[in-house]
């Protein structure tokens, strides 16, 4: 695949999740896929992304997407994401993914994210 086919399948797994689609994202990884946020544990294949995005996307999350920028297997998404915090606060943060592809589908993520705002939920 091409870097923009897969900025293109990136842009559809972003999609499904903002839609509260977590197998229509998860069809766009690899089964073996390899998810790190920097700072916290790398989660390890299908089944632990399924069951962390459960927990932590129980409100689906709202991204802009600032920049794309691909090369060869690799995709970088510059933006800002919305989530709920586990008592209903909003919270804001700037993040890059950094994507590595893997036969057309995402196999491995090193997110870095940073918060940059909350507000409490009344």
């Amino acid at each position: 695949m091409t870097p923009a086919q897969h900025k293109a399948t990136l842009e559809t797994a972003n999609a499904a999740i903002t839609n509260g689609d977590i197998e229509g994202f998860l069809a766009h990884c690899t089964d073996d896929i390899q998810w790190s946020t920097v700072g916290e544990a790398t989660l390890h294949g299908k089944s632990a992304v399924r069951e962390w995005m459960t927990t932590a996307y129980v409100e689906p999350p709202n991204f802009s997407v600032s920049r794309l920028v691909a090369e060869g297997d690799t995709v970088a998404a510059l933006g800002d994401i919305t989530t709920q915090d586990d008592d209903g606060a909003t919270v804001h943060n700037a993040y890059c993914d950094v994507w590595r592809f893997r036969d057309g589908k995402m196999a491995e993520l090193r997110a870095f994210v940073v918060e940059t705002g909350r507000a409490r939920s009344r």
